[in-house]
């Protein structure tokens, strides 16, 4: 059986996507401090400006991610994630590279992100490296925090 990997817009009152993001909110407090979690939950998820989806292999929901506008010009990816037992498939890559073909058809000159500084997303961080993304400061609403990476990318 063959086996088709599908990145569509998520549900989010699916049992597997609401257990997916319930994993990932865990992990991001298990490793940073509470007020260093910037996360968002499935209310904040469904906010207008926010586009969310799924990657999945049939009936699995393997992983999700999210775009949230910032302006017109600047988008801030959020909520990346691929399921434990589903990692090192490359499904990251596949998220990410659906993010930014969004964020150019949207016309954005710009993608940031905020992840965390703990070893934990150090394979999170290389792969927005290897795309391109560079370090930077706090963008938007963010602050300077020790426990946060603020990277962006340049799209035009």
């Amino acid at each position: 059986m063959t086996s088709t990997i599908d990145i569509q817009n998520g549900d989010l009152t699916d049992e597997r996507v609401l257990r997916l993001l319930a994993d990932h909110l865990d992990d991001m407090f298990a490793t940073s401090p509470a007020e260093s979690v910037h996360a968002l939950d499935v209310s904040a998820l469904a906010a207008s400006g926010v586009t969310f989806w799924t990657i999945a292999d049939g009936d699995d929901v393997l992983g999700c991610v999210a775009l949230k506008e910032l302006d017109p010009e600047h988008g801030e990816l959020k909520s990346m994630r691929t399921d434990a037992a589903a990692r090192g498939r490359g499904l990251g890559a596949r998220l990410l590279e659906h993010v930014l073909a969004e964020s150019r058809r949207r016309g954005y000159r710009r993608l940031s992100l905020e992840t965390g500084s703990q070893d934990f997303f150090a394979p999170a961080r290389a792969l927005y490296a290897k795309y391109g993304f560079r370090e930077t400061g706090p963008f938007g609403d963010y602050a300077l925090d020790p426990h946060s990476v603020f990277m962006t990318l340049e799209l035009a």
